[in-house]
C-alpha cells in the first residue's frame, strides 16, 4: 500500500462571478522515501490539491479520496486532521517570513510545535530538540540562534528554520509549497540541497510544489504536470526530460535558460495565458495555447493515457502516444500524412 493514495480530487470554490474549479479530477501516489513533483503555471492547482488534502481550504467544495496509510483525509474532522498535521505530515511554505510568528522567538516556535504534539516532553527536552534541528538544518550557533525572532534571520535562514519545524515530529511526509520562490539563486541550492539530504537520511517521502521544472531536476522521482486544475503529464524525472509527449510540458522544458529547446541564448515562452478556472474552453484546455491543436482538441478532453511501452508514463494529449520522443514538429506531420 502506497503512504498516500488520491484519486480523482475535486477541489471548487463558490464566488460572485461564478464556480471556480480549482482541481478537476487528479489522482497520484507517493511511497515511502519517494519524491513527487507536481509543476505547473500558477492557477494550474498544484498547492489548492495538497491544502484540500490537509483540510486547510475550508470554504472548498471538495470530492474524491486521499488515503494517508489507508485512512481518507478528506473523511476526518478537524480535531483528527490537527492531529495528523505536523505530526505525520508537515508542510514548508513559500515564504516563511509570513508563516513564522513575528513575535515569537524561532526556537520558542519549535518547542511549542513539539509540545502540542507530544505534551509529556518537558520545556527544558523540547528547547534541546529545537537546538539539535536548528544545527541539522545548517544554522550556526544553534544555542545561541534559538533566541532570535524571525526578522533577526536572512530568507536563506528562515527557511532552514521552517524546514527544522517540518522535521520536528519525524513526519512520515513533508510537502514543500514553492519553497525556494523568494530566494537567489545560490541560496535556492542550498535549500533544496537540504531539503533532498534530510529527506534522504530520514526516509520521509516529499512532494515538492514548484512552477520551475529547473528546480526539480536533481531531486524529483517522479513528476505530475498539472494545467488548469487537471494533470496532463506524469513519468519518471529522466523520462520527462528528455522523452516528454504532452506540448505544455515541452513548452516549459523550453522556458528553461539553458535548455535544448532554447535557441541563440533566448528563451521560448509559451504563448498565451492560463485560461479562466471560471469559464473554461471545450476540449482540452491547452488548445487555445497549443500550436499543434486539432479539431478534436476543441471538441473533446483527452484522458490521461499511457504512453506506448512505458507503463510508468502517460499524457492527456490526443497527439499520438507513439510518437514519443518525436519532435512536435515530426509529430504534426506524421498527423498531416495519416489524415491525408
Amino acid at each position: 500500500m502506497s503512504l498516500l493514495e488520491v484519486a480523482d480530487l475535486k477541489v471548487a470554490f463558490h464566488t460572485s462571478d461564478g464556480v471556480v474549479q480549482a482541481v478537476r479530477g487528479l489522482s497520484f501516489t507517493i511511497d515511502r522515501g519517494q519524491t513527487l513533483a507536481i509543476v505547473g503555471e500558477s492557477g494550474s492547482g498544484k498547492t489548492v490539491s495538497t491544502q484540500a488534502i490537509l483540510g486547510l481550504t475550508p470554504e472548498a467544495d471538495i470530492s474524491g479520496r486521499a488515503l494517508f496509510e489507508g485512512v481518507d483525509l478528506l473523511q476526518l474532522d478537524e480535531e483528527q486532521l490537527r492531529r495528523i498535521r505536523g505530526s505525520q505530515v508537515s508542510v514548508v511554505f513559500q515564504d516563511p517570513l509570513t508563516s513564522l510568528h513575528p513575535l515569537y522567538k524561532v526556537g520558542w516556535q519549535i518547542e511549542e510545535l513539539i509540545r502540542v504534539h507530544q505534551p509529556a516532553v518537558s520545556r527544558k527536552a523540547a528547547r534541546a530538540r529545537a537546538v539539535e534541528l536548528l544545527g541539522l538544518v545548517g544554522i550556526p550557533q544553534p544555542g545561541r540562534r534559538v533566541d532570535d525572532y524571525p526578522h533577526q534571520f536572512s530568507g536563506g535562514m528562515r527557511q532552514r528554520a521552517m524546514i527544522a519545524m517540518a522535521l520536528a515530529l519525524n513526519p512520515r511526509l513533508i510537502v514543500a509549497d514553492e519553497p525556494t520562490t523568494a530566494l537567489d539563486a545560490t541560496v535556492q541550492a542550498q535549500v533544496l540541497e537540504l531539503i533532498a539530504k534530510v529527506q534522504r537520511e530520514f526516509e520521509i517521502a516529499l512532494i515538492m510544489i514548484t512552477h520551475d521544472l529547473g528546480v526539480v531536476a536533481g531531486i524529483a522521482d517522479e513528476v505530475l504536470v498539472m494545467y488548469a486544475g487537471l494533470p496532463v503529464e506524469r513519468a519518471d524525472r529522466r523520462t520527462l526530460y528528455y522523452r516528454p509527449h504532452h506540448p505544455y510540458t515541452k513548452g516549459l522544458l523550453e522556458s528553461i535558460p539553458g535548455s535544448t529547446g532554447t535557441r541563440g541564448g533566448r528563451l521560448k515562452p509559451i504563448p498565451g495565458s492560463p485560461p479562466s478556472l471560471i469559464a473554461l474552453p471545450a476540449g482540452c484546455a491547452f488548445h487555445p495555447r497549443c500550436p499543434y491543436a486539432m479539431p478534436v482538441c476543441v471538441a473533446e478532453r483527452p484522458p490521461l493515457s499511457t504512453v506506448t511501452g512505458d507503463r510508468g508514463h502517460a499524457s492527456a494529449c490526443w497527439l499520438p502516444h507513439e510518437a514519443v520522443g518525436l519532435s512536435a514538429e515530426a509529430e504534426a506531420v506524421r498527423l498531416q500524412a495519416k489524415g491525408s
